[in-house]
């Protein structure tokens, strides 16, 4: 439907600022109406065989893998994700839903046996999961399909209605999701998308009495005021929030293990990843071997559009974000760090850098989360200082460190003060099946096969009382 004032939002190719297309800006009064349907949606679609929603889902699955092509250019032209990147995420649909499915068909209840209890020793207990209702899943730019993967299969197969908020810069791709679970045999009602701001439709969302959860991924600032949203009507959420994750490279780490990892856990989609490595903390032993070697690498990495299959870095999704980097990386350099590479914004490019000599009392060193493609090197000679640097930001999702000592790689995997912790590699690490959340002000709950379904439902205790003669 077309927004109730008519307004629209239109959607560009943030590398060549071509107009894609246009979605509704939608209202208040359009989120009330969306909420209204899916809770009559909801009601129907609880009343489904778990085994017909998953064969709905997985329907989906082979209609996402039959528009391919479609989808892969859609997501890397609203988004300016590499290519290959994009076939990438489009192509991990097929890993995240038909884990949800198969783990919903054995999400078994519990069953407390008679007499474990003095005065229930003819009484019998057991357990069930029943859908929330409505759940609103807000979805950030920077990875909207495996986002998708990771809220609306879950909370489909558990028997809720999903209202899906997409960004307001690169809606197509999930718009189409959208649509093809309508084709695969959702019914009317049980999945909707709106689009529009975070302040009205994400903000109108948490604050409707119909909303029984909001599930969102993005900056903590959102999730504080979402959550503050959602305490009026004492309405769930799952919050999956920022981060600035330290990676510890020690004295006697794999160097080219260290480099490898660091193209991967800052770089890719452009430095624009939550969970990415963001702060660089390096034996001082290695350091400068360390930047001389990325150096050496990132230049040997295409930076060009991203409809190129060769292209290896892309730009950002907007030129705003781009001068938001360049205005950071500026801010950290006054406060005492170089410039060793890169540094240099062209529209909403923005070059690989590597900052050195960054000291633990920067702002970057603390709490200044940089959403692109800057390499943060602090350099130190003990492990427990390096681990005292990780954990004074008040951010607390993943970390990591490679080394080529295990005794000490556990060790500071236990003093780490992060949700996720990864031995030999950057913190850019989410499987699907993995619980994945954050500690401090990095979120609330967390999402994986292993854990989003009942983050997704709600436990009911069956009581057979005196059942037993």
């Amino acid at each position: 439907m077309d927004a109730s004032d008519g307004k629209v939002i239109e959607v560009t190719n943030p590398a060549t600022n071509e107009f894609i297309d246009t979605v509704p800006n939608s209202s208040l009064d359009d989120v009330d109406m969306a909420v209204k349907e899916a809770i009559i949606g909801q009601k129907v679609w609880a009343k489904v065989p778990i085994h017909e929603r998953g064969k709905i889902l997985m329907k989906f699955n082979e209609l996402v893998k039959s528009h391919r092509d479609e989808l892969a250019k859609l997501l890397s032209d609203e988004t300016g994700k590499p290519i290959t990147e994009a076939y990438g995420e489009i192509d991990n649909v097929d890993i995240g839903v038909p884990a949800f499915v198969e783990k919903a068909k054995h999400e078994y209840g519990h069953l407390i046996p008679r007499g474990s209890e003095k005065g229930n020793e003819r009484t019998i207990q057991y357990t069930v999961q029943e859908p929330l209702g409505v759940v609103a899943a807000i979805i950030p730019f920077n990875f909207p399909s495996d986002l998708f993967c990771q809220k609306v299969p879950s909370a489909l197969m558990m028997g809720n209605a999903v209202i899906v908020k997409p960004s307001t810069y690169n809606p197509l791709t999930l718009t189409k999701y959208v649509e093809l679970l309508i084709e695969a045999g959702v019914p009317y009602g049980v999945i909707e998308v709106l689009h529009g701001d975070g302040k009205t439709v994400g903000q109108g969302l948490a604050a409707h009495k119909g909303v029984a959860l909001v599930s969102l991924t993005g900056s903590t600032a959102a999730g504080m005021e979402t959550m503050g949203t959602c305490s009026k009507n004492l309405t769930h959420v799952m919050l999956e929030l920022g981060g600035n994750d330290a990676l510890i490279i020690h004295k006697d780490a794999d160097m080219d293990l260290a480099v490898e990892e660091t193209v991967w856990g800052r770089l890719y989609n452009t430095g624009q990843v939550c969970c990415a490595s963001k702060r660089f903390l390096v034996h001082n032993s290695v350091k400068d071997e360390f930047i001389r070697r990325m150096i050496e690498k990132i230049q040997s990495l295409k930076i060009g559009m991203p409809s190129d299959p060769d292209t290896k870095i892309g730009c950002l999704i907007n030129e705003n974000a781009a001068i938001r980097v360049e205005e950071q990386v500026k801010q950290t350099v006054s406060q005492g760090a170089n410039i060793v590479y890169g540094g240099r914004r062209n529209g909403a490019f923005f070059e690989p850098t590597i900052l050195d000599n960054v000291t633990k009392d920067m702002d970057v060193a603390k709490d200044m989360e940089i959403f692109g493609p800057v390499i943060s090197v602090i350099g130190y000679d003990d492990i427990d200082d390096a681990i005292a640097i990780a954990n004074q930001s008040s951010f607390g999702l993943c970390g990591g460190i490679i080394t080529n000592d295990m005794p000490l790689a556990m060790n500071v995997s236990e003093k780490m003060e992060c949700g996720g912790f990864i031995v030999n590699g950057a913190s850019f690490f989410r499987s699907f099946e993995m619980p994945f959340g954050g500690w401090k002000h990095s979120g609330i709950g967390n999402e994986g096969v292993s854990s989003t379904l009942k983050e997704m439902s709600r436990t009911k205790t069956v009581i057979l009382k005196n059942i037993i003669k």
